[in-house]
């Protein structure tokens, strides 16, 4: 394997800032969207509108949603229901957990492809929103991609940890409803 996916603690040295740092970044773009909405709650209270500042407040909701995901996904803040493995101990319990990760990282990986063509297509085409500002959706699509790329890459790592250590990873336990 790759040295991407050693289990001796190099892949958390490089992979958990670039998680971290999206995570932060994100955070930044969900306090943009209350800063945004509260300029526009107190601008329409003085009599004063800005046209496409509800545009703005969703692309900066949409993009801190989806650059914290692989940051969520590493400390264990992703929901996972638990009713089938919680019962489940040693291999059946691993083989569970592989087969989750794995078509997680599956529809991670569509998704993250999916929207890497959607920002290039809107980048060719010159899309633009239909609010009057305009703006050019690869834009805020950037975000959702980088999210969701970041997202598949901390499922793949985590499968590749199962399947190298033959252990859970740590995220496993963290985040279940019992």
């Amino acid at each position: 394997m790759p040295l991407l996916f050693d289990t001796d603690g190099r892949v958390r040295s490089w992979l958990d800032p670039v998680y971290q740092g999206l995570g932060a970044l994100g955070a930044l773009f969900i306090l943009a969207t209350l800063l945004i909405e509260v300029v526009n709650i107190f601008g329409r209270l003085l009599g004063y509108s800005m046209a496409g500042v509800d545009a703005y407040a969703g692309y900066t909701l949409a993009a801190g949603s989806f650059l914290a995901l692989a940051a969520a996904l590493r400390h264990g803040d992703h929901i996972r229901v638990t009713l089938i493995i919680q019962r489940l101990q040693g291999r059946p319990r691993w083989w569970i957990e592989v087969f989750c990760l794995t078509v997680a990282t599956f529809l991670s990986g569509y998704f993250a492809w999916f929207a890497g063509k959607l920002v290039w297509g809107s980048y060719v085409y010159h899309d633009v929103s239909q609010n009057i500002d305009a703006t050019p959706l690869w834009i805020p699509q950037l975000s959702m991609a980088i999210g969701l790329a970041a997202l598949f890459l901390a499922f793949l790592e985590a499968l590749v940890y199962t399947l190298r250590t033959r252990r859970l990873p740590p995220q496993a336990s963290a985040g279940a409803i019992e």
